[in-house]
């Protein structure tokens, strides 16, 4: 399986320090057989979705009342393609992993966020039961998701194994960006319809995805998304909207993928919330005003059983809303104002951005104010704080510079010269984080603060500018950090 793969195939230097591995490593000639995926590009994922998009999903995951009704009586339709980039989770520490078998064990010292998958899956790339690995946890530098996928421990086994003494295998930064399991990219075709009040009366998406080429379907099922590509049939806004349909259509592809921070609603919530604001502005609302009309209209079928409160999502709009002084601040020309919110991994986040744009398309990030409910606790608030701030800045990352392009089966950037981070001077002098206590238990803080931020930057350049920006990331379209 993908979250503990066996070995993968290459060649092995061994050498007595890393600058004589590194030497042989590229006096090396090596004619690799790139396989199926040799034919994957990101012009040509994008191609395909442009032509899915013409026609009828492959599968339906949800639909409710009647859309095409809804769209013949709207006041008025709007029509929108958002698509997010492949990403790479890019630890400071590429992949490595210490391994040494003797006396019939192996004995492992590695950074892995999936010791218990781990060690079994190093046993049997060299034929050794779990018993007879011992996994020493070392502390890791980043993990983001890309730790799970332990990839570099059974290759590490089969190294030490056959030479005999104890191994240490370290992966280039190349090797780290052009071989991890990538944030997939996606698609989505959005149509809605808002009616004469200015309520959303219509939602429809055609959600183009990824399946792993040559990855059989369930017994007698339909092919499923690959890692991290799916998106839940109760995603939101369903259950809000009295007329809603999500279709899926899905890319065969070889492009390892899985989990980085904030999985899967860290693709599509920019794409939801963006859309959202779209509509917004066609009903002639308050941007936050429609949010909190919609959370408030009568919910569609089943309960939340765990899914979104509305009640909860509506605290945390109003405190961000409060405190950024939302709708209250006369702004300069060429500033602006964006509102977002989310609910993933049992945390509701909203967040409003303070944006300035010049006329080089730069942009200066004044402020940003993060409200969150994660229960009734906040049990660490300085560790809480910096998750919060760390998460926000990543997805800032995810927005303006970072992307990672398919052409030919590899992957490009391989290096932080091109694939840039953010960094400390383009940050905004304040992250102001607020928590409504509710009565809930305590759920976890690491990744819900992330998926809301890259639509309240969007947003914001779009009531800086006017300008509305559909696709990641932003340095596509010209816009650069200040």
């Amino acid at each position: 399986g993908t979250v503990n793969p066996g070995a993968s195939s290459g060649v092995a230097i061994v050498a007595d320090t890393w600058w004589q591995a590194q030497t042989a490593r590229k006096s090396l000639k090596v004619v690799w057989d790139n396989g199926t995926a040799a034919t994957d590009t990101s012009a040509g994922f994008a191609a395909k979705a442009t032509e899915f998009a013409k026609g009828a999903p492959q599968s339906s995951l949800r639909a409710d009342g009647d859309v095409a009704a809804a769209f013949g009586s709207a006041a008025k339709t709007v029509e929108a393609e958002y698509s997010y980039q492949f990403l790479s989770h890019a630890p400071l520490e590429p992949m490595n992993c210490t391994a040494h078998v003797h006396d019939g064990k192996l004995e492992l010292w590695v950074g892995t966020q999936t010791p218990s998958g781990g060690a079994p899956a190093a046993g049997r790339a060299i034929g050794l039961e779990a018993s007879a690995v011992t996994l020493h946890m070392v502390r890791m530098g980043g993990g983001f998701g890309r730790r799970l996928t332990n990839d570099y421990l059974p290759e590490a086994a089969v190294i030490a194994k056959q030479v005999g003494v104890p191994v240490q295998l370290r992966w280039t930064r190349e090797d780290d960006m052009g071989h991890d399991f990538y944030r997939p990219g996606g698609f989505h075709f959005f149509k809605g319809a808002v009616d004469a009040a200015g309520k959303l009366s219509a939602w429809q998406d055609h959600f183009v995805t990824f399946t792993r080429a040559g990855v059989p379907p369930p017994q007698g099922g339909q092919p499923q998304p690959a890692p991290s590509a799916s998106m839940g049939a109760g995603e939101f806004p369903a259950r809000f909207v009295p007329n809603f349909a999500v279709g899926q259509s899905l890319i065969p592809f070889g492009v390892p993928t899985g989990a980085m921070r904030a999985p899967g609603s860290n693709g599509y919530a920019f794409a939801i919330q963006g859309f959202l604001d779209e509509l917004a502005v066609a009903a002639n609302k308050d941007p936050l005003q429609f949010r909190l009309d919609l959370l408030g209209a009568p919910q569609i079928g089943e309960a939340p059983r765990g899914g979104l409160d509305p009640a909860r999502m509506i605290g945390v709009l109003k405190l961000v809303a409060e405190k950024s002084g939302w709708g209250k601040r006369q702004l300069p020309k060429g500033t602006g104002m964006g509102i977002s919110f989310h609910y993933s991994h049992s945390g509701y986040f909203a967040e409003v951005i303070e944006a300035s744009v010049d006329a080089s398309k730069k942009v200066k990030i004044n402020k940003i104010w993060a409200a969150g409910d994660v229960g009734r606790q906040i049990i660490n608030p300085g560790a809480a704080e910096r998750q919060v701030q760390g998460g926000i800045i990543e997805g800032l990352g995810y927005a303006m510079t970072l992307e990672i392009t398919i052409d030919g089966g590899k992957a490009t950037p391989l290096n932080f010269g091109q694939y840039q981070l953010p960094r400390m001077r383009q940050m905004p002098t304040a992250i102001e984080t607020h928590w409504v206590l509710s009565n809930n238990d305590p759920t976890g803080i690491g990744e819900p603060p992330l998926p809301p931020v890259m639509s309240a930057l969007v947003n914001a350049i779009f009531a800086a500018t006017g300008q509305r920006l559909r696709s990641l990331p932003l340095s596509k379209h010209g816009y650069s950090w200040a």
